[in-house]
């Protein structure tokens, strides 16, 4: 290709673990690009359960969605990704949601994978102070997705104390948790958060009580996804 003179990509791999015989590093990766002339280039790796997801991509990042990324990440802008999906063994602390807010700028829908605990909502229960940790800010973001996470993750985003989510219209949960994090629908700190939710989408189907419509006002649709 002769005549091609920019490359803008994103190549995103799995490899199970077990099959691998090197280990490259990000570095090692990298210049496997940097070597042929891409000197705008950046690589990310995220091992997950007996696999390690490697990302290399153009810079600036030019695409909108970035998939299967971890608690290490790059701190360069992607402002142009609207739709996340995180993935970690490793929990996410309330920094890490720090981070994606400052560095993905405009995100509108983001899903957690973690089945980890979090540290810190383990200290907060001790010392019974929510006020800890500043709060996030997710000016634009629309939709979220908890379907494969602990419940201190929808914790830390339905709490208003923790999270800001003024847009949130589209909530995916298992409904046990959402229960624990709203007590049953009468908790303030996290009412806010939900008072937008038109669409919500549960992994049972049952009757709900007055309390739950009264904690989504807007609600138009309730999904079940088991």
């Amino acid at each position: 290709m002769p005549c091609l003179r920019k490359f803008i990509f994103h190549i995103r791999t799995k490899v199970e673990l077990r099959h691998l015989t090197h280990y490259a590093s990000n570095e090692d990766i990298q210049r496997t690009f940097t070597n042929i002339g891409y000197q705008q280039v950046c690589c990310v790796l995220n091992y997950i359960v007996g696999n390690v997801i490697c990302h290399i991509f153009s810079l600036p990042f030019a695409f909108d969605y970035l998939g299967y990324i971890g608690n290490i990440f790059p701190p360069i802008d992607f402002s142009r990704v609207k739709e996340l999906d995180v993935h970690d063994k490793i929990p996410f602390e309330h920094e890490y949601f720090i981070r994606i807010a400052r560095f993905f700028p405009l995100l509108k829908e983001l899903s957690v994978i973690n089945f980890e605990s979090q540290s810190q909502t383990r200290d907060n229960l001790v010392s019974n102070n929510d006020e800890l940790y500043p709060t996030v800010e997710y000016p634009n973001l629309i939709s979220l997705s908890f379907q494969c996470s602990h419940v201190d993750y929808v914790e830390q985003f339905l709490n208003e104390r923790k999270t800001h989510l003024p847009h949130l219209t589209k909530l995916m949960v298992d409904y046990k948790k959402l229960r624990i994090v709203t007590k049953n629908f009468t908790r303030n700190a996290t009412r806010r958060n939900c008072a937008q939710v038109k669409q919500l989408t549960i992994d049972k189907t049952i009757v709900h009580t007055k309390e739950f419509y009264n904690y989504f006002p807007l609600l138009l649709f309730c999904f079940c996804y088991d």
